[in-house]
């Protein structure tokens, strides 16, 4: 049997760690010497002031100038495109670009250069391993064009439409750019990250279908993006709010009342309570959500659908400081900020409703979209009415939805909230 000291073992792994570094710091550098030319730099130019409002990345996918990037990453041109203009940044400087198509439910913009690459990427659909590593390149914090190693960590499992969980740094700029395999293949298009390495891509699937349509003999682009965008969020909202707190909805129990939960699979709900000493009340609440949401322009995101119950009870306090608590909580205001320049100020109405044999009181709260007709964002408000010592406050908020579809699930929602 052979022996190996300590000592040697030690510097067996130094050597293996130290070789496995230098590999990948091989593997990374000849990656970039590869593809880097194949990336580009986009910036959206407000007009007026000469000004960039924004800077993103794109990349080449044919010899004919077009580039794919993240709708977002254009989505001030979209928006008001007589104020701006969209660039492509080069070593040779400045190229117009142009807006061909765009896919808002995935975040993605399809555009053309002028420019004739002499090297681009080539969409296909890739099969890749968890664990494989990636490497996510594009412009972060406009310091210039970045490489950063990642791995792959399969799709993210609550979203209507995928999403891949890239475990590497993609910062704000490097959005548009792609995350490729060793071998240049694309496997999704940077979009999103929550820090901490938890990053988000664009399955290449997506980028297929759009640069498709695109290039299809027959294709023209449409005479309104903003058009077309709200024909695609209300598409994707039929498709997101079909049968959701129909009556096969999920319920909660929550004291002496019950509630739905969980309104489709792609949801994730959370439950936590408030229970301190100091406190003559408890509070427990029970939220559901996603992670799915559209992308507008500015702050401002659509294709949500969040919840919130929150049950408070009492064993120390009158029936009338109780009444002046549940007051409190249900005049609490739930509403999304906004930007003038997207969506109209707030709009609400308060009454009081008998669902079968619950007496509530429901506040509803309605804005329009400016520049995308017919969609909305609603919040409903619901309090149980009738408790000494307990109550329910119930939060609906819906946003980018139809007026029709505001009346639907609203009425559905409040059906499913009643006594036990």
């Amino acid at each position: 049997m052979i022996r190996t000291s300590a000592a040697a073992m030690a510097a067996l792994l130094l050597h293996s760690s130290c070789a496995f570094a230098q590999e990948s710091r091989t593997a990374t550098s000849g990656v970039f010497q590869r593809y880097a030319e194949q990336i580009v730099k986009i910036e959206v130019v407000e007009t007026g002031s000469a000004a960039r409002v924004s800077v993103g990345t794109g990349f080449f996918v044919d010899s004919n100038g077009t580039v794919v990037t993240n709708y977002h990453v254009i989505s001030e041109y979209v928006h008001d495109p007589e104020r701006h203009r969209i660039e492509l940044i080069g070593a040779d400087g400045s190229t117009p670009l142009s807006v061909r198509a765009v896919d808002v439910v995935h975040d993605l913009a399809v555009l053309r250069s002028e420019l004739r690459p002499a090297r681009h990427f080539t969409l296909a659909p890739v099969a890749v391993a968890q664990g494989e590593r990636l490497y996510s390149l594009g412009h972060p914090n406009d310091l210039g064009l970045s490489i950063v190693e990642g791995t792959f960590n399969g799709h993210l499992q609550h979203t209507l439409y995928p999403k891949i969980h890239f475990t590497g740094s993609i910062n704000p700029g490097m959005s548009g750019g792609p995350t490729i395999s060793e071998d240049g293949r694309v496997v999704g298009i940077n979009v999103a990250t929550s820090g901490e390495q938890v990053s988000f891509l664009v399955p290449v699937e997506n980028a297929i279908a759009l640069v498709q349509l695109e290039s299809a003999p027959d294709y023209q682009p449409p005479d309104s993006m903003l058009h077309e965008i709200g024909r695609q969020i209300t598409e994707y909202q039929a498709v997101y709010l079909d049968g959701m707190f129909d009556d096969g909805a999920k319920t909660v129990e929550l004291g002496p009342y019950r509630a739905v939960t969980e309104p489709a699979p792609f949801f994730r709900c959370w439950g936590y309570s408030t229970r301190e000493r100091e406190l003559p009340y408890e509070r427990a609440s029970h939220r559901c959500a996603t992670d799915d949401y559209l992308f507008i322009a500015g702050n401002q995101r659509s294709g949500t659908v969040q919840m919130t119950h929150q049950l408070l009870t009492t064993a120390s306090l009158s029936r009338s400081r109780f009444y002046a608590l549940y007051s409190a909580v249900f005049s609490e205001d739930n509403t999304p900020i906004g930007v003038e320049e997207h969506v109209t100020k707030w709009r609400c109405g308060t009454r009081n409703v008998r669902n079968q044999s619950t007496p509530v009181r429901a506040v509803l709260c309605l804005r329009r979209y400016r520049k995308l007709d017919a969609l909305y964002d609603a919040v409903l408000k619901v309090a149980v009415l009738g408790g000494s010592d307990t109550g329910l406050v119930s939060t609906l908020s819906l946003s980018g939805v139809t007026h029709e579809s505001i009346d639907t699930l609203t009425q559905r929602y409040l059906e499913r909230i009643t006594w036990r």
